[in-house]
């Protein structure tokens, strides 16, 4: 398959399944195995164009970026409650995506752990839909600590692809009783520091390569995947929040089960 084009596919995949419960990176990773190309060479570009959909969450969240730099500036307690809970969340994955970086990436190679994580956390998803008793809205800024930390925490199951940042995030939040707005935008702004820190570490790891030529898959493919990732994110957000507030995640978690049982349909053939 031409890059340009699978440059293009996989921005859409990226900007598709970031912010929603059903797993980015699984998604990319199955449709290296399904679309036939080398997932290997598409590694980096893998994780740089997260950055695009990133981007999508600063840009429609600027006004609240802008007031919580402002009141650090003054010391607002608001703005400084703000960001230590994006701290506390963004500071377990930190901690073990560092140190068990070398178990994750054998995990990244195998779809099949995509595939079940994928029905596994359809199942969890409508379990807790059922149990779930969301408190009243509140926001990010209004959190106690031991809930952002909890956030954070559960936010490292995700380091198994297949299982979703946002779902694991948004999903532990609920199950602590934060309401579905607020759970929804804690793991949309928890990603920010969460995918900088994975694509710096990326970027590191992969820097004798990028210095020697990033062969077939170049800075014109990152640069196209990074901008259809981000249009196709701006969209989603906007829906995804709106969706959500009114009709819950089993959808996402029926989605997710379909998905999971014909990957592994397909990956048994």
């Amino acid at each position: 398959m031409d890059t340009i084009i699978t440059a293009i596919l996989l921005g859409i995949v990226e900007g598709l399944t970031e912010f929603i419960p059903v797993s980015s990176t699984g998604h990319l990773i199955l449709a290296s195995e399904i679309f036939g190309y080398d997932a290997e060479v598409w590694k980096v570009f893998n994780v740089v164009i997260q950055l695009g959909a990133i981007l999508a969450v600063v840009v429609l969240y600027w006004r609240t970026f802008w007031a919580v730099g402002l009141g650090l500036l003054k010391w607002r307690p608001e703005s400084v409650t703000f960001l230590r809970n994006v701290l506390l969340g963004f500071l377990p994955s930190a901690v073990l995506g560092f140190a068990l970086k070398d178990y994750i990436d054998v995990l990244l190679g195998s779809p099949m752990v995509v595939a079940w994580a994928l029905v596994l956390g359809g199942i969890a998803i409508l379990g807790i839909e059922k149990v779930a008793k969301p408190g009243p809205a509140s926001g990010v800024a209004q959190l106690p600590a031991r809930q952002a930390l909890g956030v954070g925490f559960i936010q490292c199951l995700s380091m198994i692809p297949g299982v979703s940042r946002s779902g694991a995030t948004i999903m532990g939040a609920l199950a602590m009783g934060i309401e579905r707005r607020t759970a929804a935008e804690f793991s949309f702004f928890l990603a920010i520091p969460t995918m900088m820190g994975a694509t710096t570490l990326e970027l590191w790891d992969a820097r004798a390569s990028l210095a020697g030529g990033m062969g077939p898959v170049g800075w014109t493919e990152i640069a196209i995947g990074f901008g259809v990732s981000f249009v196709v994110a701006l969209a989603v957000i906007k829906a995804f929040v709106a969706f959500v507030s009114r009709s819950g995640f089993a959808p996402f978690a029926w989605y997710r089960i379909a998905a999971g049982i014909l990957a592994i349909w397909l990956l048994s053939r």
